[in-house]
């Protein structure tokens, strides 16, 4: 059945009704997105001094309050030394006026990738809600202590898992991974303390630091809104780094055909 929330705006969205018996053909599925859209005056903090962090963090703040699956699952797409593209999920997991935080391995192909050309895209698909949040931005890693302090929330297993998967790699069979983890707890079992599993040497995590953050919502007749967040020439910031996403005047807005 289909279900009904508020936004934080006081927008109400209906999830579509699933349809038990699914569609062969692709070129007939359609949406009508019967939306409230975004027009620049529902810009947040305030319509006359916008920034992309505080329209990010009203529009999760919706997602969260939808009950979406994983409202922090963002699409990060990267490019090889050869100019392939490759996309895969990650979690959010964190979001300042730096920008954006994921964590993984550091020798996985993302993080090699990332080594190599250090400009990246996410995008965060919260169809439900009939939105997306897309940006384009440039990585650093983050501190060591930024990456501990994570690291010392996660759950056990999942410390035991970044010292166990070889990530990337070729794996002979399930067996053999599992095998692995359960050599590391073995080393170091779980007593309950953040200081039980040290950070691996190559996990970390990435700060995507925006040079464009969009905001797209659909309407009816595919007639979507796109506004987006680009730098005020010349780009804020020391020898031309992004600006912060808190900082209201380094930012302009755009509304783009859809």
């Amino acid at each position: 059945m289909p279900e009904s929330f508020a936004s934080a705006d006081g927008v109400t969205f209906t999830t579509p009704d699933p349809d038990p018996d699914p569609a062969v053909d692709y070129a007939a599925q359609r949406v009508s997105y019967d939306r409230s859209g975004l027009v620049e005056a529902d810009l947040a903090p305030d319509p006359a001094a916008p920034t992309p962090l505080a329209q990010f963090e009203r529009w999760y703040a919706d997602a969260v309050q939808a009950g979406l699956a994983e409202p922090n699952a963002m699409v990060l797409s990267t490019v090889g030394a050869d100019g392939s593209p490759s996309v895969r999920t990650v979690l959010l997991k964190g979001a300042d006026r730096r920008g954006f935080t994921f964590y993984t391995n550091y020798e996985s192909r993302k993080g090699g990738q990332i080594a190599g050309e250090p400009r990246v895209a996410l995008l965060f698909p919260w169809h439900a809600m009939a939105r997306q949040v897309a940006v384009r931005g440039v990585v650093e890693r983050v501190s060591a202590q930024e990456t501990a302090e994570y690291f010392a929330v996660r759950p056990w297993g999942s410390r035991i898992g970044a010292w166990a998967s070889r990530q990337s790699q070729p794996l002979a069979s399930r067996a053999q991974l599992e095998a692995r983890w359960q050599e590391i707890a073995e080393q170091y079992p779980d007593h309950g303390r953040p200081d039980d599993v040290p950070v691996p040497p190559h996990w970390g995590g990435f700060l995507v630091r925006p040079v464009e953050v969009e905001f797209w919502a659909g309407r009816t007749s595919r007639l979507h809104d796109r506004l987006v967040f680009e730098p005020v020439p010349p780009a804020a910031g020391a020898a031309g780094a992004p600006p912060a996403l808190d900082d209201a005047v380094s930012w302009q807005v755009t509304r783009r055909q859809p």
